[in-house]
């Protein structure tokens, strides 16, 4: 799913309940509302908290010390560099949901 369309999603939805305002008004404040949303995630996350959606999962960040690797082409040693890492970890619910949709093989 797109950010666009998780913005039309919230449009269809946002009909039963605000019959008042136009498709274009309702569009204007479905994408301020998921650009809120998804702003203060990253905000969080910057800033290294935890951000945590119950039944959907958290948003961490996730420290990697510095080593050495190597160039895949030359095979030469590289020194990388300590880095910070975005991390996201499902919850159960999702998890469990994602497992049911899963289609089960036929036995022969």
């Amino acid at each position: 799913m797109k950010k666009s369309q998780l913005i039309d999603q919230l449009v269809k939805e946002m009909d039963e309940f605000a019959d008042e305002t136009n498709n274009k008004q309702k569009t204007e404040i479905a994408r301020e509302t998921v650009n809120l949303f998804f702003n203060s995630v990253k905000e969080a996350v910057r800033n290294g908290d935890r951000v945590e959606i119950r039944g959907f999962g958290s948003f961490t960040v996730k420290q990697y010390d510095a080593y050495v690797g190597r160039n895949p082409k030359t095979g030469d040693k590289v020194q990388v560099q300590p880095k910070k890492l975005p991390v996201f970890r499902p919850g159960r619910e999702l998890r469990d949901m994602v497992n049911r949709s899963v289609p089960k093989k036929k036995k022969k």
